[in-house]
This record gives C-alpha cells, structure tokens and sequence, in this order.
C-alpha cells in the first residue's frame, strides 16, 4: 500500500491568531514580519529552557535558562538594555547556543511593545508542553504569501516538502542534508517522517547517529540561519546544548562539500549572481554563473555512491543551452534521473516562476559507460483539466505520490494521462537535450516527442525572476552597510584621509 501524505495535528488556533495580530501591531511600528518572527521564536527558546529547568521530573540544565527571569523582572525603561546584554552574552556561547544568537538584534525599538511580547505573550504559554514548532510553521506560512515581507523566498510550501518527503522515505541508515535549507522546512518533515515511521530494533550506535549529526544544513543569511536553528531546536531535531550546530552559515558553492549525504533535500535560491564570477569548482562539470545549475552539480558532489536527491528547479534548468545543456548531458551520465514532476504556476513567492522537482539516484557508474538514467517519468500538475490553485492544498499531492509508488520497483510504474516515461535515449536526441517535457492526453496515434515551441511569455518570466533576484541582493547589500550610514566612517574612509 503507498503512503499517503499526511499532516501532524496543528496547534491551538487561539495562540496562532494571538501570535498573528501581534505581528500586525509590531508592523505598524516598523518591525516586519521576518524581523518578529526572529524575536518571537528566540524568546520562546530562552522561556523554554527556563521551563525545563524548572519542571520537577526529568530536571534539565540548560544553557541560557537563567536569561528568562532577568528579562521578566526588568524594568520597562531599561528592557532593551537587559536583552540586548543577554543577546550578546548568548551569541558568545559555543556550539548551536551560540548559532541561535548569531549576530541577533533586538528589532523592536519601542519598550512597551517588547514587554508586552516577552510578559504578555511568551510568559504566558508552556512552550514545553505544546508543538511549539508547529505554531512557527505556521506564522511563516502565513508570512510567506505576503510577497512584502519576502519570507516567501526561504519557504518552501509544507504539502510540497511532505510529498517529496513521502516519496524518498528516509530511513534510519540515512544522512539528510538541505545545502540551502532556509527555514529549515525539508531537514524538519524528514525528520518528522523518520519519528513517524520509527522501526523497532534499533541499535544503539544507530541512535546515537542520530542524534549526532544525522541531519545538517547550509544557509547562506545569518538572519534565516539563525531562524533554520530555532525551528529545528523547536521541532526536536537538534538540541539547544548541542557541540556542533547542524545548520553552517555560508555560501554552500563556494567550496566542494567536507562532508557528504545519503539523502539531499532541497529548493535552492533562483537566478544569477549579482557579480559576473564564475565559481571555480574541480568537482563541477562546468563553471557558470547559474546558481539553480551550481546547485545542481553541488547536489551531485554532495551525494554518496548510492545516495537520492529531490531538488525543485525552476523551468530554465530543463532546457537553457550552453552550461545547461552540457550539465543535463552529464547528469543524466552519472545519475538516474527518474523522475520530474512539474509544478502549478505560482505556488512560490515569485509568483510567475514556473518550477519542477527533479528526482534521482547516484549509483555507481556503468563499466561500460553507459547513461546511468534508463528512463525518465514526468508527472504534470499543470495539465488543463488540473484545478488553478496557488495554494495547492497537500491533497492535491496525492495523486502524484501515489503515482512514485514510494519503495516499490519503478517498472511497477504506470503510464495515465497525467504520468508519462521518456527513454535516455529519446531524451539524448532532443535538440539541447530538453527536459522540458510536455505530458499530453493519450490518444490513438503513435505518441512522438515534439520540441516545446518558444514561449515567450515564459522568457519575460524567467527574466523578470532573474532581474528579482539581482534587486533582492542589491537589497540585501544594502542592509548590511547601513551601520556605515551617509556621513559615517565606511571601511575604507581612513585610507583616503
């Protein structure tokens, strides 16, 4: 029997609603929604150690259980003085402490309103007794359609990431990694997937694995690290106290990975780099400056022998030429790439980007040099008898999954007007060879594959993407040298004088 996707028990309602209005007050006052949800989850980490420390069974010491009581008992007028001092102190701690606070600002300016978030929203709650981890989720998928707050760009859509999880069922032997994990969202529904479906006879040294490392990341912004970390302390992945942080903060492509998975799970950033560099890789096919194409050849040299990867790729991955085009070729050589399902339109905070998710495993190569790939399966979930939704509720989901037949033999597959498989060799002899396969209605004659004409629409799409994503890290630039100010001295002021 296939797995269908399925949905843990959602939170009380009441919190998440008191949480999401206080998010609109806080707005009013120049706190956005990403900015809120930072302090927010912090504070619920600092109130939670405070409450294992003093619960009376199954005691445990935490680091930084002491910070709750100052900021209760502090004075209103010197509050932001007190959480700014312990921001600091906890910043300077090793290991996932210290990546929780990582470069951490107070970013609610007004002390009234601080003190009503620590003394009339968090003090008020058990964060230990409840999903707590549940009740963020819940905030950024909120965030998330508000393409003003920009939360859209590190959340990837929970029924998306369940599905894919369902699909490529990790497993106790298995190591998962996300190489841009934003929020956290693929690492913490794996995880979520390994507790659910929990074998018995489990060793010892498997456990320890674990809870040693089993589960690890990259993220290239502080800000959305430091938020990656707090849902998964908050989800139980990893544990406050733990010596080395599974989230690394930096850029995933800027060297070849130290440490390998069996398990990769990803939707990396669309667009290009904002500068012309082309990153030097020896473990790349080629160099570029597609960060979706690095990403992908990052994915195959992050992969061990015999590992699976899921990675969602916008449409330009299957059919750009030049490096694209050389990549396709070498992938489909040293990976069996299985299966693409094509997503709706507009299920991403870039609202007309169109992207797929590309399936495949690593085996070891062929003697005799043959392609690793046999077969591609595409399933289209923008066919025209399909219902348009942005949102695409999880159940929608159900079908392709069912379709994967997750564990089984992929010659137990099934073609249906929805679900159609390609041969190598057919895909080898496309012009480019493009992956941009169109899945069309069965009909009586013999079913041929034709090239997709030029969709122009969808070239002003990926262009004003890419242009989107050049502004969001201009953006980005921007906040970071705002310390410097106009008339202040900038990093380079004192060599001209």
């Amino acid at each position: 029997m296939n797995p269908t996707v399925s949905y843990r028990p959602r939170h009380d309602q009441a919190l998440v609603e008191r949480l999401w209005n206080f998010a609109n007050v806080l707005r009013d006052g120049g706190t956005s929604g990403l900015e809120y949800i930072e302090q927010l989850s912090s504070l619920i980490v600092l109130k939670r150690a405070y409450e294992q420390h003093q619960r009376p069974l199954n005691w445990q010491h935490v680091l930084g259980f002491d910070a709750w009581p100052r900021l209760t008992s502090a004075k209103r007028d010197h509050l932001i003085t007190v959480y700014e001092q312990i921001l600091d102190e906890l910043a300077s701690r090793p290991g996932t402490l210290g990546l929780l606070f990582r470069r951490a600002q107070n970013r609610i300016p007004d002390p009234a309103l601080l003190h009503r978030l620590i003394v009339d929203v968090v003090d008020r709650y058990q964060w230990s007794a409840g999903d707590t981890g549940v009740v963020i989720e819940e905030l950024l998928a909120r965030m998330s359609t508000d393409t003003k707050t920009g939360a859209g760009q590190y959340f990837t859509p929970r029924p998306l990431i369940e599905a894919i999880v369902q699909c490529v069922q990790p497993g106790i032997d298995d190591t998962v990694t996300d190489p841009a994990c934003g929020t956290g969202g693929f690492l913490i529904k794996a995880f979520d997937y390994l507790v659910d479906h929990f074998p018995s006879g489990v060793t010892a040294a498997q456990r320890q694995r674990l809870n040693e490392g089993a589960f690890f990341g990259t993220e290239l912004v502080d800000a959305t690290a430091r938020l990656a970390t707090t849902n998964l302390v908050l989800h139980g992945v990893t544990r406050v106290d733990e010596a080395h942080p599974c989230i690394t903060v930096g850029d995933a492509l800027a060297r070849p990975p130290v440490r390998r998975a069996t398990l990769v799970l990803t939707n990396p950033p669309f667009g290009r780099r904002s500068t012309s560099e082309e990153p030097y890789r020896e473990d790349f096919w080629t160099a570029t400056t597609s960060r979706q194409l690095n990403f992908l050849q990052h994915v195959h040299s992050l992969l061990e022998t015999d590992g699976r990867a899921a990675v969602v790729v916008p449409d330009s991955v299957l059919f750009e030429g030049g490096a694209g085009e050389l990549i396709r070729r070498r992938l489909l050589a040293a990976c069996d790439v299985h299966t693409l399902l094509r997503l709706p339109t507009g299920i991403f905070y870039a609202g007309g980007v169109k992207a797929s998710v590309l399936f495949l495993d690593k085996p070891d190569p062929h003697p005799d040099g043959s392609p690793s790939t046999k077969r591609l399966w595409v399933y289209d979930l923008r066919s025209p008898h399909k219902a348009k939704s942005t949102a695409l509720p999880g159940v929608d989901y159900a079908g392709f999954v069912s379709a994967y037949r997750p564990g089984r033999p992929r010659s137990e597959r099934a073609e249906t007007p929805l679900f159609r498989s390609f041969t190598v060799q057919d895909l080898l002899a496309r012009s480019g060879v493009n992956l941009d396969l169109q899945v069309t209605e069965p009909s009586a004659e013999p079913f041929t594959l034709e090239e997709p004409e030029a969709d122009l629409h969808r070239m002003a799409q990926e262009i004003t993407s890419e242009l989107s994503a050049a502004l969001a890290e201009f953006a980005a630039l921007t906040e970071a040298l705002r310390p410097y100010g106009v008339h202040a001295d900038g990093p380079d002021r004192e060599a001209k004088r």
